[in-house]
């Protein structure tokens, strides 16, 4: 039986979100007068804070909105390549860091399970580590990045589902997954874990997150205090 250990990363591994500062990145370092379409970004926020919009949705709006329509896998590489060494220096938990380590040291597949676009996760990932990555997927034209997205948003039951399929794909359905996240909305894949026989640890926990956690029985570490964001919910 494998032993898997996985790991949310916004506000998990990372202090805050990784969304809105990859799409500021982006456009400082490539294109700097889409910045002025930034009050765009904030109706669609304010859109997906009020339920009128998905979480995809959103994310295909900010992408074309800073990123545009199309983007060479070439170029695309090299950006998310820097704005990984940026994250990581800047902007992860050293007690996470530590984890990480602890649980490669005994020997456990180390894969990350988020939200965050997977064209950009993978390379945080790679730098720290990890052996698989389970994101929200991108769509691609060839070597072209566009901005709509490949699949599912990789949140709540969504995540779940990708998680399963990643499970069934790698050998490991019957794996021993001990999961770290700090939000509720990954309460699938904590239910996960223990249905595995292994463990849910809810990591630097929302507020509801720490009551389910306490309820449960469920481990909880703090690495830290994670910089919450208005439009994240429970």
């Amino acid at each position: 039986m494998a032993n898997i250990s996985i790991y949310d990363m916004d506000r998990t591994i990372t202090r805050s979100g990784t969304w809105t500062p990859w799409l500021l990145f982006w456009a400082r370092r490539e294109a700097p007068l889409r910045l002025l379409l930034a009050p765009l970004l904030v109706v669609a926020l304010t859109a997906y804070a009020t339920r009128l919009i998905t979480r995809g949705r959103l994310k295909e709006i900010g992408h074309r909105l800073f990123m545009g329509r199309h983007v060479a896998r070439a170029r695309l590489q090299a950006a998310a390549d820097a704005f990984a060494d940026q994250t990581i220096a800047d902007n992860v938990f050293a007690g996470a860091i530590e984890q990480i380590a602890a649980d490669r040291a005994e020997g456990r597949r180390l894969v990350v399970a988020t939200a965050s676009n997977e064209y950009y996760v993978r390379a945080i990932a790679q730098k720290l580590g990890f052996d698989d990555v389970i994101a929200t997927p991108s769509r691609w034209d060839e070597d072209r990045l566009h901005h709509r997205l490949g699949g599912e948003n990789c949140y709540g039951d969504a995540k779940r589902r990708l998680i399963d399929a990643w499970l069934a794909r790698a050998g490991a359905p019957d794996g021993h997954l001990r999961f770290y996240s700090d939000h509720i909305s990954d309460q699938p894949v904590f239910e996960l874990a223990e249905a595995t026989g292994g463990e849910a640890v809810a990591a630097n926990p929302s507020p509801a997150l720490r009551a389910l956690a306490t309820a449960r029985g469920w481990r909880i570490v703090v690495w830290g205090e994670p910089v919450k964001s208005i439009f994240e919910r429970a």
